[in-house]
C-alpha cells in the first residue's frame, strides 16, 4: 500500500531528479565562501568608481580639470608624483588644506623644487614664435576649440 508520497527510488521522473541536482549545485556554488568573500572586496572598490564617474558627471569643471581637482584633494605628494601644480584659488586643483601658508596657492612649495630645463605649457620657451594655441576639448575623437 502506497502513502502517497514517492520515494527516490521509485520516481517516476528521472529528469526531474537531474535537474534539482543541477539545481543545488549552482545553488552551492552561488553561495560558496570565495565568491561572497570576493563580492565583499570588490564592493568598496565598486562603489569608489561610481562615486568618481557621478562626480566627474555633476562637476562644474571640465573632465580633466575634475580628474587633477580629486588628485589634489589627496594631497601634494600626489600632485607632485603625477606633476602637476601649483594651484591657485579659485581655480581647479586647489584645496584649502593644500595652502598651510595661506597665500592663495595651494603645493606651491612643489612649484620651486621643478627643473627649469622643462618647458610647461604656456611657457614662453616652450613656443618661441609666442604663437598662442587654442585650447581644446575633447569628446570621444572629436576635438572641439574654445572661444
Amino acid at each position: 500500500m502506497t502513502t502517497g508520497k514517492q520515494t527516490k527510488d521509485t520516481d517516476p521522473n528521472p529528469r526531474l531528479t537531474r535537474r534539482q541536482r543541477r539545481a543545488d549545485a549552482l545553488r552551492r556554488q552561488a553561495l560558496s565562501p570565495v565568491r561572497i568573500l570576493l563580492m565583499v572586496l570588490a564592493l568598496p572598490l565598486t562603489t569608489g568608481m561610481i562615486a568618481i564617474g557621478v562626480y566627474l558627471r555633476v562637476s562644474d569643471y571640465e573632465r580633466h580639470e575634475a580628474v587633477i581637482h580629486l588628485v589634489a584633494l589627496a594631497g601634494c605628494d600626489a600632485v607632485e608624483m603625477l606633476g602637476f601644480g601649483p594651484f591657485r584659488e579659485g581655480r581647479p586643483g586647489y584645496h584649502k588644506r593644500n595652502d598651510p601658508d595661506g597665500d592663495g596657492v595651494a603645493c606651491g612649495s612643489f612649484a620651486l623644487q621643478k627643473p627649469r630645463n622643462v618647458a610647461m605649457p604656456g611657457d614662453i620657451q616652450a613656443n618661441p614664435r609666442n604663437l598662442q594655441t587654442p585650447k581644446q576639448r575633447t569628446v570621444g575623437t572629436a576635438k572641439f576649440l574654445k572661444p
